[in-house]
């Protein structure tokens, strides 16, 4: 394990801050992302986490600048299955489009504190228990039996015990108010709908975490190298959501190709906790084998789907499920969603679960 100066923590903590500020102050207004806006900012998500990366190279050397290449990868295809949930999320509570940005970024800030909190905790337990590792790979193990399986698409925001612990905190209104999470009503203090959004949208990626906390401890242990990964993989999700939420059904065989992987990275645990916990003579797969592995799975996924396009009862089940998620044209901007543009009355109005 590397030791990371102060220094580089705090360079990379002011990066992620002063992005995270221009990001903001960007979207500052509520408006509809379009391709080509979503496309952009996706390359400089893209290229800053590539940028951080030959600094990690040449400041931690090859080994760091490996791991946190390969970690950083596996947290981006791992990260696609999120935005399968984001467009059911959005089209559940009917979020109106132009207010979809402020829903990530804060579900953004949320998921940088919580994966902080999750994989210091996995560094600390797998440096003091190796053994855990075991366990791990049984969790990767099962969720690629999942997704080859198909029966990791069930997830229904009606059933988040998130926001349903929300309502019972706070009294949350049918219709939304801007961009405001909070309203006065009757002189009392109630939560929009875009509240429980969010409150949905970390649900969910703590439910993901499950699979990326131990997929990225099998690349490396290093907290630098595994937090910094996750937080650029993180940080561009938002661009990526708005960039592929109408491509989606196209890249078909992406699911199995994430299966592959995770299985790949499952063997990889036990041959890593094997060679702590029984014997040093059980090889370990290096980083590098890992990297050309994911590489070389996800380029083979998104050929095979495009060589061989969903058949069209496929595609069209799909295209029901995202009935009123938010798709944007990648043409001209403009969105082909079901969802009203203000979602605050009749059947436009976001689907909360009172019980």
């Amino acid at each position: 394990m590397n030791v990371v100066p102060w220094w580089a923590w705090a360079a990379f903590g002011a990066v992620v801050l002063i992005l995270l500020a221009i990001d903001l102050l960007a979207h500052r207004g509520a408006h509809i992302i379009g391709f080509r806006e979503a496309a952009w900012w996706s390359a400089l998500w893209v290229g800053v986490a590539i940028i951080f990366g030959i600094v990690v190279f040449f400041t931690l050397g090859t080994t760091a600048g490996v791991e946190y290449t390969t970690a950083w990868l596996l947290e981006k295809s791992l990260s696609v299955d999120n935005l399968f949930v984001f467009a059911l999320i959005f089209g559940y509570f009917k979020v109106p489009r132009e207010y979809q940005h402020r829903v990530l970024f804060f579900g953004v800030i949320g998921a940088l504190v919580f994966r902080a909190i999750f994989l210091a905790a996995g560094v600390a337990i797998v440096s003091k228990f190796a053994a855990v590792l075991f366990v791990f790979a049984a969790i990767l193990l099962y969720s690629a039996y999942k997704l080859m399986k198909d029966e990791d698409d069930s997830y229904d925001p009606s059933t988040s015990i998130a926001v349903r612990l929300l309502r019972k905190i706070i009294p949350v209104r049918d219709e939304y108010e801007g961009t405001k999470f909070f309203v006065k009503e009757a002189g009392k203090r109630v939560a929009t709908p875009l509240l429980a959004v969010v409150v949905a949208i970390e649900a969910a990626d703590l439910v993901f975490a499950v699979d990326s906390v131990p997929a990225v401890l099998a690349v490396t242990d290093d907290p630098f190298i595994v937090y910094s990964s996750n937080a650029f993989a993180i940080l561009g999700l938002r661009a990526l959501y708005f960039l592929l939420a109408g491509l989606l059904e196209k890249f078909h065989y992406l699911s199995k190709g994430l299966a592959i992987i995770l299985a790949f990275i499952g063997v990889k645990l036990i041959l890593q906790a094997g060679h702590k916990v029984i014997s040093t003579s059980i090889p370990e797969i290096p980083s590098l084998v890992s990297l050309v592995v994911i590489i070389v799975v996800l380029a083979g996924s998104i050929i095979l789907s495009l060589k061989n396009p969903p058949e069209e009862d496929t595609a069209d089940a799909i295209d029901q499920v995202a009935a009123d998620s938010p798709i944007v044209d990648p043409t001209n901007g403009t969105s082909s969603a079901g969802t009203s543009s203000t979602g605050t009355s009749g059947t436009d109005s976001p689907r909360l679960d009172k019980s």
